[in-house]
């Protein structure tokens, strides 16, 4: 039986188009992930170089190098051994951007959070990986605060902004008076990061990347992007998603300028960033674009210095890109798909757009995808069957989690190699180019994040009068999926849609508050007593679906 497989090796450049540029200045070898950053201290030219615009303010690599070794010194000093984790919980901003290298030269791995999370995730996560220091700001004190008081044995504390005082401040812990911390001797199988995501039991579950997966994975993604060190990136989305880590990794790599933006939350500021910045890689998500377009139709919008366009998380409807290529009139648009356990799986080159509508293309550099039945025979071409990724940026698993690990990582073709089965359904034609189907679980994927279906009927339970909740995503154009909630509330508790909703985002980070809330009078079941959520769906009209969303 014939395979549906999709192997890149190396970029294939198309006629006409730039190939990836070489980076001017002489490297040492480079296996981790600070070496990226650390190599530009080499020399007076390269710690001039801009690293970095946040805020209205400009960093240069040097800074950021000695920032993040003085840091990596109080982190030493805090007790920080080889493998620790350093929990991140902050804005997008520049205390940000220094722990995430001074974890990685104290021999650390970084934890991510997002900055909307709130006290009882936050807990969990900080017990979860046994994080030794937490490194977070003083807006957000009335959240860690209940978050610490519940664990145990609390990691130490270093705050940016407003503090207590018996708090380590994060100014002072890169403050001249501070050494410059030497690297800690490790090597590229150590642990760099654990990234959370949503899983299906309503726990997050830590991805465990190593520095040699997720240095395959910034070079892989460079190569076929085409970018090189004159690049202005651009980040709107939070670093706690890989989507918005790997911008940072990325231009630290080719020793390019991040202009790092807390949200997209004003787009007209993000606008007006783009243009005097003169910006060259725009990355979004479907929801971003959709703001974009709706401007651009307003009045005519403009970008002529970006030269890429990415995008990824929910599908990118094909009839996005006509009025992308208004705006960005010299950008090539690249479709793409991922998930955290890998970072990236494939991509489409922009001038197969019209050619390959609706695909996200192939394999990305130096790594293989490959379909699967259920029972694990190979998929024919033009066949569904389950996506399965083979390659160096594969996680090394779940923290702590062999049981979910084993059903994520599967035997592969040499002994002991194990390759991600993705639980993705997947559609490969004979040119080896991908269609997404659908998921084989009920995880929901929306704004570009991953949503446990369990964990927000958790919070909704928590609503005082609420019953009973169902939570299921639906296809929604924009933001890949709309988290539905269908809910029953005792006759006298006064809830409504919109008072739900409110509860809701009290106890929710943003993208997992339910885009659209039902009220019912009661919820079907199986014979199995659990909520028939495919009932549910099938006894809502199209029509009011459509009216709700």
């Amino acid at each position: 039986m014939f395979q549906a497989v999709s192997v890149s090796i190396s970029l294939r450049t198309m006629a006409g188009t730039p190939g990836i540029r070489p980076i001017s200045e002489p490297q040492a070898p480079r296996r981790l992930l600070h070496d990226n950053l650390l190599c530009w201290g080499a020399s007076a030219q390269g710690r001039s170089r801009r690293a970095l615009l946040v805020d209205g303010q400009a960093y240069s690599y040097g800074e950021l190098i000695d920032a993040a070794r003085r840091m990596a010194g109080t982190l030493l000093r805090s007790g920080i051994r080889r493998g620790d984790r350093v929990a991140i919980y902050v804005d997008n901003s520049w205390p940000c951007v220094v722990s995430i290298y001074a974890t990685l030269i104290a021999g650390g791995a970084f934890v991510l959070i997002h900055s909307q999370t709130k006290a009882e995730k936050l807990e969990f996560i900080l017990k979860d990986c046994g994080a030794r220091v937490l490194i977070t700001d003083g807006h957000l004190a009335e959240i860690y605060r209940v978050a610490l008081a519940s664990l145990e044995h609390a990691p130490e504390l270093i705050c940016a902004g407003r503090h207590e005082s018996s708090t380590e401040s994060f100014d002072a812990a890169i403050g001249e008076s501070r050494e410059l911390a030497a690297a800690v001797p490790i090597i590229s199988l150590d642990l760099a990061a654990l990234i959370y995501t949503s899983g299906s039991t309503g726990t997050p579950k830590g991805v465990m990347h190593t520095h040699q997966s997720m240095m395959f994975a910034i070079g892989s993604l460079i190569e076929y992007l085409r970018l090189g060190p004159q690049e202005r990136i651009l980040c709107v989305l939070p670093l706690s998603f890989d989507y918005g880590l790997y911008q940072l990794l990325m231009s630290v790599t080719l020793g390019a300028t991040l202009i790092l933006e807390k949200s997209f939350t004003f787009p007209a500021h993000v606008y007006e960033r783009v243009a005097d910045e003169q910006v060259t890689v725009f990355p979004g998500v479907p929801t971003i674009f959709a703001t974009l377009l709706a401007a651009h139709r307003r009045g005519r919008l403009s970008f002529p210095s970006v030269t890429r366009v990415t995008s990824t998380a929910a599908a990118l409807p094909d009839e996005f890109t006509v009025g992308l290529g208004e705006v960005f009139p010299n950008a090539l648009i690249f479709k793409m798909y991922g998930l955290t356990e890998c970072k990236r799986v494939s991509y489409l080159e922009p001038e197969l757009l019209e050619a390959k509508p609706g695909s996200v293309g192939r394999a990305i550099p130096g790594t293989e995808v490959y379909l699967l039945t259920a029972e694990g025979t190979p998929v024919p071409p033009g066949g569904t069957g389950i996506l399965h990724v083979r390659g160096a940026h594969v996680m090394a698993g779940y923290w702590e989690r062999p049981d979910l690990t084993e059903k994520m990582l599967r035997p592969g073709r040499l002994p002991g190699e194990r390759v991600l089965c993705t639980q993705d359904l997947f559609r490969m034609d004979a040119d080896g180019f991908l269609y997404f189907i659908g998921r084989t679980d009920d995880i929901i994927k929306t704004r570009g994040e991953k949503v446990s279906p369990v964990e927000v009927e958790n919070a909704l339970h928590r609503i005082t009068g609420l019953r009973e909740a169902a939570v299921i995503g639906v296809p929604h154009p924009v933001l890949g999926e709309a988290v539905l909630a269908f809910v029953v509330a005792d006759p006298d508790a006064g809830l409504t849609e919109r008072s739900i909703r409110a509860h809701s985002t009290a106890l929710l980070e943003n993208y997992m508050v339910p885009t659209a809330v039902v009220l019912c009078h009661s919820l079907p079941r199986g014979s199995n007593g659990k909520v028939d959520k495919q009932r549910l769906l099938a006894e809502a009209a199209p029509a009011s679906l459509l009216e709700i969303l």
